[in-house]
């Protein structure tokens, strides 16, 4: 599939350029801002803390971000947010003209960027499938990482010049246009239909099925491990660029551009060359040779103050961090199904937030305590005894599991009609096993245990029955009716109905499925008549009509009666003298 392919499409050509211009915006944005503090004093933790700043938010609000994005249309929400970051730019733009920006005032409002960010990431990836064909998404994600990477070869290259001659104001300005033209794409594009779901989630049920989706899927978790041992060491070379460019270098923002502009290169390249490498080798052969080459640099700039060695050096970073990062976000697009995909990847960018926004403090205070040589070192190690766990925690293959969204449960008959909200749910399948067959059953159960647990259920359990040998009872609970029949309407996946056929198949005929509600007190009709008070006179006919127990005494209920008066309690000698009876 030619890298170009979904760029054929209009709506997705027209979003990915607009994305590609608000990316060349935020970065001119982080270069303005770093170079602002390159001459405060702790300059190394300051221009550490721009990208802490920018990417903290991220990771605190990804999620909720995008259980927003998985419950809303997706664009609206996005127009919305586009036009927010617009007055925030605007805002930054006009305390720097009037030179009012301190160093706390210029990392707010680089926060309130990053949570804009925050909102607009889970909302705009979760869209891509929808826009571009299944086959089509490794190219889409690959042109992902070549918006990003062209904004930060021709973001920093224009932000060093225009810093140069008119002041970082005019950068920050551009920067808030970029959020007006991305919001004046989205309001012309008018689809077909809404992406918000018929019946959105409850906010918190949301952000709950998230989370739990993610903690019960091993794939996924595997993907998110990847992304960590890579991405923690590597940003020390985001994080200390500007100060080997400027102490290590001598060169000026220009010269930072340059670097930038440099690597940037690098990783568009590395975009195009990633679909004949993934043709030839696999993708955990893949990541080795990328964590090799990005170590290998680090050393480079830790080591080697020769301006030209340092610019060789950054073409290969450049490769290696867009091969590894395309990678990873093609994996988890292609894992996800659609219902929970923007709370899928919301996480995905918490671990790669987080991988970035803390780790880039910590190699800025070593980069102080130590020295920049010393902190680019140990970045190196780092990424390689990261790399060489490939050995024991590669990539999972996920190239035979079918994806596709399947409704394989059959639809739930009850007598009852509970409240959507009636929870929790205990859900059991009793099967019958052959002896010969046990074992293998019990193994393939764990495959029908995720499944369940990744789409809904928070506790699950297999018995087997002490009476009936060959019976064995799967238990599950789940937090309300209307989780449970998200369950039937969609939630599982082609992959989710073969684990369930596999283990059926162990089993002698389908399983006897109960759903189990909780136990309350039945509530009288609404046309039920008022109960009488206690020695209200209750109408003749009330009282031949009714049939009163021997032993009820005045005062109390009858079911379906309500309070019987003590003028109709009939005498019962056999009762007489037991306390709470009344003698005649």
């Amino acid at each position: 599939m030619s890298i170009t392919a979904p760029l054929r499409i209009a709506v997705y050509r027209n979003l990915w350029l607009a994305v590609l211009v608000s990316n060349i915006g935020l970065w001119m944005q982080t270069v303005g801002a770093q170079w602002l503090l390159v001459s405060e004093p702790n300059a190394s933790t300051l221009v550490a803390l721009v990208q802490t700043a920018s990417l903290l938010p991220v990771f605190l609000l990804a999620l909720p971000s995008g259980a927003l994005a998985d419950s809303l249309d997706r664009r609206r929400l996005l127009l919305a947010v586009q036009t927010g970051l617009a007055v925030v730019g605007g805002l930054l733009t006009l305390f720097t003209a009037i030179g009012d920006l301190h160093p706390a005032l210029l990392l707010t409002f680089t926060f309130a960027l990053g949570a804009g960010q925050a909102l607009t990431l889970p909302a705009w990836q979760a869209l891509i499938p929808d826009l571009v064909p299944r086959p089509q998404l490794v190219s889409a994600s690959a042109l992902g990482s070549i918006s990003i990477n062209v904004a930060r070869a021709v973001g920093p290259a224009v932000a060093g010049l225009l810093i140069a001659q008119a002041g970082a104001a005019v950068v920050f300005g551009i920067n808030a246009l970029t959020f007006v033209l991305f919001a004046a794409v989205l309001a012309r594009w008018r689809p077909a239909t809404s992406s918000a779901p018929r019946t959105p989630e409850p906010f918190t049920a949301a952000v709950r099925a998230g989370s739990r989706y993610v903690r019960h899927s091993p794939v996924v978790r595997r993907i998110l491990l990847r992304a960590v041992l890579f991405i923690a060491p590597g940003n020390a070379l985001w994080a200390l660029l500007p100060l080997v460019a400027s102490k290590r270098l001598g060169f000026g923002s220009g010269g930072y551009g340059l670097m930038l502009t440099v690597l940037g290169a690098g990783a568009v390249a590395g975009a195009f060359l990633l679909g004949p490498i993934r043709a030839r080798v696999s993708n955990n052969r893949m990541l080795f040779v990328a964590g090799v080459l990005y170590a290998a640099a680090l050393a480079v700039l830790g080591l080697v103050q020769v301006p030209a060695l340092v610019m060789i050096a950054l073409l290969p970073a450049g490769l290696a961090w867009v091969a590894v990062l395309s990678t990873i976000n093609a994996s988890m697009q292609l894992f996800l199904p659609g219902w929970v995909r923007a709370r899928g990847l919301s996480i995905y960018q918490i671990v790669i937030s987080g991988a970035q926004a803390l780790p880039a403090l910590a190699w800025g205070l070593l980069a102080d305590a130590a020295g920049l040589p010393v902190a680019l070192a140990a970045s190196a190690a780092l990424m390689l005894a990261g790399t060489l766990s490939l050995r024991f925690w590669g990539l999972i293959d996920t190239g035979n599991m079918d994806r596709q969204p399947v409704v394989f449960w059959p639809e739930p008959h009850l007598t009852l009609e509970p409240d959507p909200r009636t929870g929790p749910v205990l859900v059991t399948a009793r099967y019958r096993v052959r002896p010969e067959n046990e074992a293998a059953f019990i193994d393939a159960m764990q495959g029908v245990r995720r499944s369940v647990q990744r789409t809904g259920a928070y506790r699950w359990g297999l018995f087997r029955d002490g009476v009936q040998g060959g019976t064995f009872v799967a238990v599950y609970l789940v937090a309300s009716w209307e989780e449970h029949l998200r369950q039937h309407e969609g939630r599982f996946t082609g992959s989710d109905q073969a684990a369930e056929e596999r283990a059926r198949a162990l089993a002698d005929g389908p399983p006897e499925v109960s759903h189990l509600l909780p136990a309350t007190r039945p509530q009288p009709p609404a046309d039920a008549p008022e109960p009488a008070e206690p020695g209200s006179v209750v109408p003749e006919a009330a009282t031949r009509e009714s049939v009163v127990p021997e032993t009820v005494a005045p005062g109390e209920p009858v079911a379906g009666q309500g309070t019987v008066p003590a003028e109709i309690v009939e005498p019962n000698p056999a009762a007489a003298g037991r306390p709470g009876h009344v003698a005649g």
